[in-house]
């Protein structure tokens, strides 16, 4: 479970700094826009806003940015008309896949996702097939740098948090989405400083490869990011250390 969380994580740090900041900012964009046109322009009233737009502060979106995606989505200016799907796949060595998009044109991002998954050993899966392996969660990560673990476990617990995985570099806290909320604020309250807060579909169990192989797999994760309607990627891969050391190296 945590493997993938922390690779994911990892990536989007990445995207943040890198050339692909303009399709980072329209990702976002988009996520800020569905979230406001399903609960409402105010992120005070609406939680999944609210995440939206501190994710978007996260990655130095500017303001205006912002507020122009808030307004498509409240119908005050005229965008896209986005739809959000969910898409299901297997990876190589069986490893399952869920593929959050935000799209305007379905026939295209499956078409796209398929071309995708074909051409590096990977396949689409029937609706259901997958996603029984997942569940939604609010998953929150910090990074050690300054933060004292284990004060950070004790915050996260009392508050309800169902599970705190402390590794190398960063401190991951899983919450059901009924806590997800109350320990998120509990955290913010002690000072603690997050990498991402975030609901996202956690694997109930993950699967371990061999070095080649998780390799293999994370490449096709990697170009089924790259594609534009691609908001999130997740899988039930468990990625170790040393083997997040060298993909961050070649990468």
């Amino acid at each position: 479970m945590s493997g993938h969380s922390k690779w994911s994580t990892i990536k989007h740090k990445k995207a943040a700094t890198d050339a692909k900041r303009g399709q980072l900012f329209t990702r976002l964009a988009r996520e800020i826009t569905v979230a406001a046109r399903e609960g409402g322009g105010n992120p005070e009233a609406n939680f999944s806003l609210r995440l939206a737009i501190d994710k978007a502060k996260a990655a130095n979106m500017p303001k205006e940015n912002i507020e122009r995606a808030i307004k498509r989505g409240t119908g005050e200016l005229k965008g896209e008309d986005l739809f959000e799907v969910m898409y299901e796949g297997y990876a190589p060595n069986g490893v399952a896949l869920l593929i959050h998009a935000l799209t305007d044109n379905k026939n295209r991002t499956i078409a796209e996702i398929r071309r995708v998954l074909t051409r590096m050993g990977g396949t689409l899966a029937e609706a259901g097939a997958v996603a029984w392996q997942f569940e939604r969660k609010g998953y929150i990560a910090v990074a050690p740098d300054g933060a004292d673990p284990d004060r950070v476990f004790e915050i996260a617990v009392e508050a309800g948090a169902d599970d705190v995985v402390v590794s190398d570099n960063l401190i991951e806290i899983y919450a059901s989405l009924e806590n997800f909320q109350r320990v998120r604020q509990a955290l913010e309250r002690a000072g603690v400083q997050f990498e991402t807060a975030e609901l996202a579909m956690v694997p109930k169990t993950t699967i371990q490869l061999g070095e080649k192989e998780t390799l293999q797999v994370m490449g096709v994760i990697d170009a089924l990011e790259e594609l534009d309607d691609t908001q999130q990627v997740y899988s039930n891969l468990e990625i170790s250390d040393e083997i997040m050391a060298k993909y961050e190296g070649t990468a």
